[in-house]
């Protein structure tokens, strides 16, 4: 691929935008290319999770701003699906997925973080929704997952100001869940990436389903969800493992199973 590396190991998969050139700016051929990275890894049974990176000083910058001048009406409504596609296939993908934020997180490129579970963030790191300096405003669903991270009156202050924030700040609202040194970016997520893969593949996957939709329904469609996939988890030898484990007193070995 010309715009992304992937890799694979230790059930991880890496997504690593590779324009540094651009600040890993989204152009259409990379969101293309996110999009067949994500469906590879979803099918792929030796990859339980996957991390987001940027190559070099930056996460992501944004859209690629050169290929606004080309866009009209219809053209810009597209554009915007495509992007909002890849990011709604990112956040339903049935595996933990963490946004290792090296760098500028802005625009798409925070669009992107949002549309993942988990946000680990460089200390050196700025944020924002800078778009509205542009005339318009995020398009690749960072309106309607925004508010739903950080409630409605940080989020609009974020978006129609379009100020960057800092990473400090990212944590404290709840934008990011952990801020460390760049130095130490890799190795704390990592950390944490293990931590979830010391977990059932299934329960982990049935849990984030029923957080989802169920966050977006009513409340007792959002516990009836719950109820369901509990007794689907009972359904597996993960869960036969896990009680038994306990009870022996003993280290559970998850095999998505």
């Amino acid at each position: 691929m010309e715009n992304i590396s992937v890799k694979k190991e230790n059930k991880i998969g890496w997504i690593i935008l590779n324009r540094p050139d651009k600040l890993n700016a989204l152009s259409l051929a990379m969101l293309t290319e996110i999009e067949e990275a994500i469906k590879q890894f979803e099918v792929d049974n030796e990859v339980n999770l996957v991390i987001f990176t940027g190559n070099g000083k930056a996460f992501s910058a944004g859209a690629d701003i050169s290929q606004f001048k080309e866009l009209n009406s219809i053209s810009a409504i597209n554009f915007a699906r495509k992007g909002r596609k890849v990011m709604d296939y990112i956040e339903s993908l049935m595996k933990p997925t963490i946004a290792m934020i090296n760098g500028y997180a802005l625009g798409g490129g925070l669009e992107l973080a949002l549309a993942c579970d988990f946000r680990i963030s460089a200390e050196e790191a700025q944020l924002g929704l800078p778009e509205i300096n542009l005339g318009i405003y995020p398009g690749f669903g960072g309106t309607q997952r925004l508010v739903r991270l950080i409630g409605k009156a940080k989020a609009m202050e974020m978006m129609m100001t379009g100020d960057r924030i800092s990473s400090k700040e990212a944590e404290r609202i709840g934008l990011v869940n952990k801020v460390v040194p760049l130095s130490n970016l890799e190795e704390e997520t990592l950390k944490f990436a293990n931590k979830l893969l010391e977990k059932s593949p299934i329960s982990l996957a049935i849990l984030k389903s029923v957080i989802l939709y169920g966050n977006d329904s009513p409340i007792l469609d959002g516990l009836n969800m719950e109820s369901l996939g509990w007794g689907v988890a009972f359904s597996t030898q993960d869960q036969k493992e896990g009680v038994s484990a306990f009870l022996e007193k003993r280290k559970p070995n998850f095999k998505g199973v």
